[in-house]
């Protein structure tokens, strides 16, 4: 049997309600770039994705999101109680960066430019017994990124 080679993460699909938000706060918050756009797709992304009117990739170094939105989106948090991706956790390379990701996202909050979901504030910087440090954030859509610094390398 032939081993599955170890897959590594191309994009994050972020659905959105507020393209426009959504777009303007991840260029703003990632530090990100706009790389292209879509308006027209396949019978296969039509189906998995009734109503897409449009799909942006944005880059932020090597991470990739593609922000897209739906004609008949509700715009309504899933069931905390229910399946879903719980958050998805990106690494930085010194600790310094979490400090930076939060001034960043309080600055942006405060600045009263984007609409949220969600009112959460992050976390405070939490570290834990093996020095890994962590700090939790929702985007406008109420999706949570963890940030975290791991000490000597990947764990």
């Amino acid at each position: 049997m032939n081993q599955l080679v170890t897959p590594r993460i191309h994009h994050l699909g972020v659905q959105t309600a507020d393209l426009d938000n959504c777009l303007a706060w991840y260029l703003e918050f990632f530090d990100a770039e706009q790389k292209w756009e879509l308006d027209t797709f396949s019978e296969l992304t039509l189906s998995r994705l009734p109503g897409i009117r449009r799909l942006i990739e944005v880059a932020a170094g090597d991470l990739r999101f593609h922000l897209f939105d739906r004609a008949d989106h509700d715009g309504v948090l899933p069931d905390e109680r229910g399946f879903q991706f719980q958050h998805a956790c990106l690494q930085v390379a010194e600790p310094q960066d979490l400090e930076t990701a939060r001034r960043r996202w309080i600055e942006l909050y405060e600045s009263g430019r984007y609409t949220f979901a969600r009112p959460d504030l992050p976390t405070e910087i939490v570290v834990d017994s093996d020095g890994v440090h962590s700090l939790y954030v929702f985007d406008v859509n109420g999706l949570e990124y963890e940030f975290t610094f791991v000490p000597e390398g990947d764990r």
